[in-house]
């Protein structure tokens, strides 16, 4: 046998070598596209596929059956008779004859399948090719015809000569034969399943995959239990694979039976192997079974596996007594409030910075704003999108869209001028979207008490923007403002509060010489935010910008007319 094995893995790829050189074809257009009368002979029980442009819907008038050309389907019997396929917009006759296999002159259902070596050179016969006219045969894999594919084969004598045969070989090969009969040309249809394998015979022992050697699996008393046993066998083309389990009495490997199993269930070739999968159930478990070990043996021609396992008692969970039921219950409880207790101000905080800001009808407001922020000096990690330079305006039409509703106008047309944040902000704010801004160093007299001042504003506007960076943590009065902004939120839930970490500062904050407040440093975990990055890509920057107009306020302070909605 592996003489034979061996003659056709040498043999037959030199005896090929002249017709994948030189003997090619020419190449062949499929089947007619948009003719209005096509005739089609098939065999009952084959794999068939109607070729047309694309893939259309085809009914035959009386019977209302229907197929799809383009698709594979298996040819029945009543599958016979006049079919209207409208496909891409043209209508096409298809005259389908399905014939009984048993009527064909000469027919063998082993040639309806064939496996192929991969590496190797292979032939595809066509089934009946012994006892008809082979001239003027054409192939077809799935839709496409072979000699229009870009591979070394030939077509001779009702043949096809693959020179290679790689893993994309597998799949439904067609050939097709040319019949006269009463002035009708008929395309007389058959059907091949190629399966392409990497070995003829195993090429090495099973792989047991479950259960592991030497394991242990807990079982219930008096219940029944499932052995499982799966296992990984080479391919090959006489399968000779074997799986059995068998119980070992007091645990001695040579003191067995075999077990009452199930049969063994078959999965197709996964990744050149086929998976085998067979199991034994133990009726009742008992404590005898525990004292005995069990074993799955797998073999092939190449070699034999074995996996051995144990089975243990599984230990029950002892739920508590009723009397244990209650003291959950309080301790669970007790935790709980605990808990509330600690976060009820990030909770307090939470809600009414997310849920409820107060009726917001404008009375008693004389800013939409109050923005608080600590200059830097101008660094490198400064705002890079926010430029309505000559490169903006080569951008898509999205991106444009976005900028020119949403970013800031260029103080520096043209000349990709960087503005940082602190500058960009009011200008958003005031000069585009028209709310009322207050700006401490522009807006607040001087000569009054600092405090009094933060207060007061705070409480006339409407929201409070707190623009967060390293050197804000380090400034008092800032501070001071977070923390004012903070109280009255807690006070009252009609201002908003929103912070805008910006790459200078950090979420995590940093903590500097002088600790933060308590309330501070709690609030920050739980209140709106933004994160602000000079150095995100524009589709980064104008998500901030739609964010941030999003969190803004519904109405604006009357004294102010929106410049841009």
């Amino acid at each position: 046998m592996q003489i034979e094995f061996i003659l056709i893995y040498f043999i037959v790829p030199i005896c090929l070598e002249g017709c994948c050189v030189g003997n090619h074809q020419k190449k062949r257009t499929g089947p007619q596209r948009g003719i209005t009368n096509q005739h089609f002979r098939i065999v009952e029980g084959e794999n068939v596929m109607i070729p047309c442009a694309g893939t259309g819907e085809c009914r035959e008038g009386n019977k209302g059956t229907s197929f799809k050309c383009g698709e594979t389907f298996i040819a029945e019997a009543k599958l016979s008779g006049n079919y209207t396929c409208l496909t891409g917009g043209s209508k096409v006759l298809f005259h389908l004859q399905v014939v009984e296999n048993t009527s064909l002159p000469c027919f063998h259902p082993d040639e309806s399948s064939k496996l192929l070596l991969i590496s190797a050179g292979g032939e595809i016969p066509c089934p009946g090719r012994t006892c008809i006219n082979n001239t003027d045969m054409k192939w077809y894999k799935n839709r496409s015809a072979i000699s229009e594919q870009s591979r070394a084969s030939c077509e001779k004598n009702g043949l096809l000569y693959l020179c290679q045969v790689s893993h994309l070989d597998g799949g439904v090969y067609f050939c097709d034969r040319q019949i006269v009969e009463q002035g009708v040309k008929w395309t007389f249809r058959r059907a091949v399943n190629i399966n392409v394998i990497t070995h003829y015979t195993a090429s090495g022992p099973p792989r047991i995959v479950n259960p592991d050697d030497n394991m242990t699996e807990e079982v219930e008393l008096g219940q029944s239990h499932t052995l499982i046993c799966k296992v990984h066998f080479p391919s090959e083309i006489n399968t000779s694979a074997d799986v059995r389990w068998y119980i070992n009495y007091g645990g001695k490997l040579d003191n067995n039976t075999v077990l009452q199993m199930e049969k063994p269930q078959q999965k197709k070739w996964i990744l050149e192997e086929l998976e085998v999968t067979r199991r034994a159930i133990l009726e009742e478990v008992n404590q005898q079974h525990l004292n005995n070990t069990y074993t799955c043996i797998a073999s092939n021609t190449v070699g034999v596996s074995r996996a051995t396992i144990k089975l243990k008692k599984k230990i029950q969970v002892k739920w508590p007594s009723l009397v244990g039921y209650p003291i959950v219950c309080f301790l669970l409880v007790a935790w709980l409030g605990v808990v509330l207790h600690v976060k009820q101000l990030e909770l307090q905080l939470f809600y009414r910075s997310h849920f409820q800001h107060g009726t917001h009808d404008g009375e008693g407001k004389e800013f939409d704003v109050f923005l608080s922020y600590v200059w830097s000096p101008p660094s490198q990690e400064v705002w890079e999108g926010g430029t309505l330079s000559s490169q903006s305006r080569s951008d898509t039409n999205e991106k444009a869209a976005c900028l020119s509703s949403m970013d800031p106008p260029n103080t520096v047309e043209g000349k990709g001028t960087q503005t940082p944040l602190e500058v960009l902000l009011p200008q958003v704010i005031e000069q585009r979207w028209g709310y009322r801004l207050c700006l401490l160093e522009r807006d607040i007299l001087p000569g009054g008490a600092y405090t009094n001042d933060v207060v007061q504003t705070i409480q006339r506007s409407h929201m409070l923007i707190c623009l967060l960076s390293a050197d804000y943590f380090y400034d008092s009065n800032a501070v001071f403002v977070l923390e004012s902004g903070i109280q009255a939120l807690l006070q009252n839930s009609t201002p908003k509060l929103l912070l805008i970490w910006t790459s200078r500062g950090s979420s995590s904050l940093n903590q500097p010489d002088s600790p933060l407040p308590t309330l501070v440093q709690r609030a920050l975990k739980v209140l709106p935010s933004l994160n602000w990055n000079s150095r995100k890509p524009t589709e980064a920057t104008c998500r901030f910008w739609k964010s941030l107009r999003k969190a803004m306020p519904d109405h604006r302070v009357k004294l102010f007319s929106p410049i841009n909605d």
